[in-house]
């Protein structure tokens, strides 16, 4: 009798971290792999483990996230893709699906990961945004906060900005692009870098509206990531602005078009 192959495929995930502690599975709490496991688990009729590029926290949102997992049912990629938005809640997407390698970690084999960051820059307060900005009024010196933005490129320890972090893990990180722009009433924070440290982006972010509200001068930015005392940028912009935007493989590819690098 012939054994059923087990097959690896990647999924390109979309979702609405608002009503979730996470993207990563906890006792009691809903969380994006939850929804995703029990959507699988209906599928395949068995237990399945999916595996995440990346954490996100309490209501962070995604339009690129990666997670993976294996199976030996025999339903191709774009099967796997339809019958798990048939089973996913609305505010999940599956956004593409492909088979991966069988040794395929989406955390392990990323090399580039990209966040935005959305702040809501206008007096009032908006209805419809208040998940998906955090809304700072008074004009914001887009200028100063470019400037800080220079200084997180390249390789540094980025202690100053990080969260809880288990003992023994480095706090050195790769900062590839990193830039602030002006989107209508939105200022829009986008860094691309090789990993990316808990609480690092939204700490980064608040460390930048300070600059623009000139409540910190740029030698003061400089001196706080170069003396890389832990979790000294004690300022944590709120989740709901972040959003996890794309992460990159080298041999892997869903088709989809992205914007070119900011």
């Amino acid at each position: 009798m012939t054994r059923p192959v087990l097959r690896r495929f990647a999924l390109l995930l979309e979702y609405d971290g608002t009503a979730y502690a996470g993207s990563q599975l906890q006792n009691d709490q809903p969380t994006i792999q939850g929804c995703l496991e029990t959507a699988l688990e209906r599928i395949a009729s068995r237990p399945v483990r999916a595996d995440f590029a990346g954490r996100t926290d309490s209501g962070v949102h995604a339009t690129g996230q990666v997670a993976a997992f294996s199976s030996d049912r025999p339903l191709d990629a774009g099967s796997w893709q339809r019958a798990l938005n048939g089973n996913l809640p609305d505010d999940i997407a599956v956004q593409a699906a492909t088979e991966a390698p069988a040794d395929f970690d989406p955390r392990r084999h990323a090399i580039r990961r990209h966040y935005r960051y959305r702040i809501l820059n206008r007096e009032t307060r908006s209805a419809l945004e208040r998940h998906r900005a955090w809304h700072v009024p008074g004009r914001l010196n887009l200028e100063a906060m470019q400037s800080g933005t220079a200084l997180f490129l390249g390789r540094h320890d980025f202690a100053a900005f990080c969260g809880s972090l288990e003992e023994g893990r480095t706090t050195v990180r790769t900062i590839f692009a990193a830039g602030v722009a002006r989107m209508g009433d939105s200022v829009v924070f986008d860094v691309a870098g090789d990993a990316f440290l808990p609480q690092m982006v939204r700490r980064l972010t608040s460390a930048l509206v300070r600059l623009g509200e000139d409540k910190m001068q740029l030698d003061e930015l400089k001196a706080t990531l170069d003396e890389a005392r832990h979790g000294e940028s004690r300022f944590v912009a709120p989740p709901h602005g972040l959003c996890l935007v794309r992460l990159e493989y080298e041999n892997l590819d869903f088709g989809k078009d992205h914007d070119e690098d900011f």
